[in-house]
């Protein structure tokens, strides 16, 4: 480029909504790419105009080198960097070579609009994500403002709230926001059936109905609230599990012998930038880690079907690992702390004597920590109440330096 590309928030409210320095950096460029509809919004300066394909990524680094030399605007949605085209360019090109002015965002306008601050309402974009993102939001009292997909998403909101018994949540369809053509739809999520146009954002008032279960975002969820064969950390030791491991946004777990995919599915659900590959040897358990991670909001878990230690050959190198399962297959533990990141966390969970003796010699070799937890749940014995002990489970902890 002969400059930094020029990132141009636009909303609704197209030219007219521009200051006169923004509009003077669009007369000035030589080259004018955004989409078809954002596009239409700025009269014609004569110069070129690209429309986005689709997809639009894979394409970008083409459409630039193409026009190199001359001097390029690119129009996006509001404000560039929040979910954003500014943000695409900032990781292709690097930020000296980006120059953004943004416009109010749809987040901005639709707190506006419904009275809400924005440092208390929680989003969540569904633009090229599932909507299944939600269950992880979906709690009483809670204000949520979802970026749509197109015209077909608030109706996948309502249906998806539904479900979860959220029927009584008030839903609100912001469109064209800031636009001529503003409009708001409100409903219920239950007696959702409005038709409204592609642009909008959704915001929920979020009301559970009498039956619903609200899962906390701490780690330590019913075991209930997965869906498993048996094979699962039980909810004590996955909450003392967890807190080993230590979630810290944007590290990476592998949770190897997943099971039911709990721990990976409570390590991202500590926080939105935390990630996860989940590795199970059953194709029955694997599908069901995938249906859990949707169920409990976080669907991007990735899910590996295989067999340690041949199935974690060339993962992503991660921050911590949990071995749930299939600590005595010979190298696993092995591969696992060669894996670590310095500083990376292991913790292996034993419950027989084969494991408890892996742990051990990996304990006299490297050292770290060593817990036991047994746990004792009351039940009825006659007419009178006794404790029932769970299995006892061995801890094993360390750091990599």
């Amino acid at each position: 480029m002969s400059g930094p590309v020029v990132v141009v928030g636009i909303g609704a409210d197209g030219w007219d909504g521009l200051s006169a320095s923004v509009r003077r950096e669009i007369g000035a460029a030589e080259v004018l790419m955004g989409s078809s509809r954002q596009l239409a919004l700025v009269p014609d300066t004569g110069a070129e105009r690209v429309a986005w394909p689709s997809p639009m990524v894979p394409a970008l680094p083409g459409i630039l080198a193409e026009r190199a030399g001359r001097a390029v605007c690119v129009l996006a949605s509001g404000d560039p960097m929040f979910h954003g085209l500014g943000t695409t360019l900032v990781r292709l090109l690097g930020p000296d070579r980006v120059r953004v002015l943004p416009h109010p965002s749809s987040v901005s306008l639709a707190c506006a609009r419904m009275g809400w601050p924005v440092e208390d309402t929680t989003v969540v974009s569904m633009v090229g994500r599932p909507v299944e993102l939600l269950n992880r939001v979906l709690q009483p009292g809670r204000r949520v403002l979802a970026l749509s997909a197109d015209a077909a998403t608030p109706g996948l909101i309502a249906a998806l709230a539904t479900s979860r018994g959220y029927g009584g949540t008030a839903m609100t369809v912001l469109e064209q926001l800031g636009g001529p053509g503003e409009r708001l739809v409100r409903a219920t999520a239950g007696r959702w059936d409005a038709v409204v146009g592609p642009l909008n954002v959704v915001a929920l008032e979020c009301r559970a109905d009498p039956e619903a279960a609200a899962l906390a975002s701490v780690p330590g969820l019913p075991d209930d609230a997965f869906e498993h064969d048996g094979q699962l950390t039980k909810r004590e030791v996955r909450a003392v599990t967890l807190s080993r491991l230590a979630p810290v946004p944007g590290e990476l777990l592998w949770d190897v012998g997943a099971g039911a995919g709990s721990v990976a599915i409570e390590w991202m659900r500590a926080h939105p930038a935390c990630r996860a590959v989940a590795v199970e040897s059953r194709p029955e358990r694997a599908a069901r880690i995938g249906r859990n991670a949707s169920a409990l909001g976080v669907p991007g878990l990735r899910v590996v079907t295989g067999t340690a230690p041949v199935a974690l050959v060339g993962l992503e190198p991660p921050d911590a690992i949990f071995v749930g399962g299939g600590s005595t297959a010979p190298g696993t533990v092995e591969t696992c702390w060669n894996a670590l990141r310095p500083g990376g966390r292991l913790v292996v969970n034993a419950v027989t004597v084969e494991s408890e003796a892996v742990v051990a010699a990996w304990h006299a070799k490297t050292g770290g920590d060593l817990l036991r937890i047994a746990v004792h749940r009351a039940g009825p014995v006659g007419a009178f109440t006794a404790w029932r002990p769970s299995m006892p489970v061995t801890v094993w902890t360390a750091v990599r330096r």
